[in-house]
């Protein structure tokens, strides 16, 4: 593929002000041992450099909400697997595959018209394959509706708060926060937060892979350790055809230098299909495809 996404996002970065570009590879493949840290590979080439902007955020800022804008304009629906890893306490765990369905919420004069709709099948590891989770925007009382896999598929279908203990055992953010168009808005709150206190690097590093598809990274990193800082090392992966995050990463500071950077975050979505036509009945725990209320 020819580097026109990439140039696209890189005018509109430096038209926007941002102040420093590198050239990269990183490779995120399924393999889980190539998503356990970025490998960067730097050029030779030197940075360009361009006018100062009134903060380094605003460009990419700016391209979060044209992506947020083409979302909800272009892009009712899609499936994929949804590879995640994620630090809870001091604890990093396993990468987390999932098949996932997802559903955009539709709104005409002002009512919902298509609720967001969320279908997850657990792939692996072990502790969690054959895990079955549906939630539907105001059905089932507000509640998503899971089971769990294997031997433990006999202790049934259960009903959970999305935001309640069981629900988020061993989880950072709600199911409710899942998806692409989440992935942007929080992306856009966390930027409009860092503006907030003081500068930060920018940076847009071509040549990047996920799932063999030609994409850049917008890299943010904070220098200096401050409690109002959520990570040290931030990358955001925007396809360079379809012009919206598809992986995002974020590191914490090492306790020594030189140490391996620990993983906060990390959310890969990998083999997308949009527009494929979902309907209510992939978000129906009576789906005879699916394992609900079996024993």
């Amino acid at each position: 593929m020819s580097r026109f996404g990439h140039n696209w996002l890189k005018q509109a970065l430096l038209s926007a002000g941002i102040f420093s570009a590198a050239t990269a590879v990183l490779i995120a493949q399924e393999d889980t041992s190539n998503l356990t840290q970025p490998v960067l590979r730097v050029s030779k080439n030197e940075a360009i450099v361009a006018p100062a902007a009134p903060h380094p955020l605003d460009p990419a800022i700016s391209l979060a909400h044209q992506a947020t804008g083409l979302i909800q304009r272009d892009l009712r629906d899609y499936t994929g697997v949804l590879v995640k890893r994620e630090k809870i306490g001091n604890t990093v765990g396993e990468h987390e595959f999932m098949f996932i369905k997802i559903r955009h919420r539709k709104v005409e004069n002002n009512q919902t018209v298509v609720p967001f709709s969320v279908y997850l099948a657990f792939l692996k590891p072990t502790a969690v394959k054959g895990r079955e989770v549906i939630f539907v925007e105001n059905q089932n009382g507000g509640n998503l509706v899971a089971h769990e896999g294997g031997m433990k598929r006999m202790l049934g279908t259960h009903h959970l708060p999305p935001t309640g203990m069981l629900a988020m055992a061993g989880q950072r953010y709600p199911l409710t926060d899942i998806g692409i168009e989440n992935l942007v808005v929080k992306l856009i709150e966390r930027g409009e937060k860092d503006k907030r206190h003081g500068m930060c690097n920018v940076e847009l590093i071509a040549g990047a892979k996920v799932s063999k598809r030609e994409c850049s990274i917008i890299q943010v990193t904070h220098p200096v350790q401050a409690p109002h800082f959520d990570f040290h090392i931030a990358q955001i992966f925007m396809d360079d055809q379809w012009k919206v995050p598809v992986r995002y990463a974020a590191y914490d500071w090492p306790e020594r230098q030189g140490d391996e950077l620990d993983v906060i975050e990390e959310y890969t979505y990998q083999d997308l299909k949009f527009n494929v036509g979902l309907t209510d009945a992939d978000f129906d725990p009576n789906n005879k495809e699916y394992n609900f209320h079996k024993r």
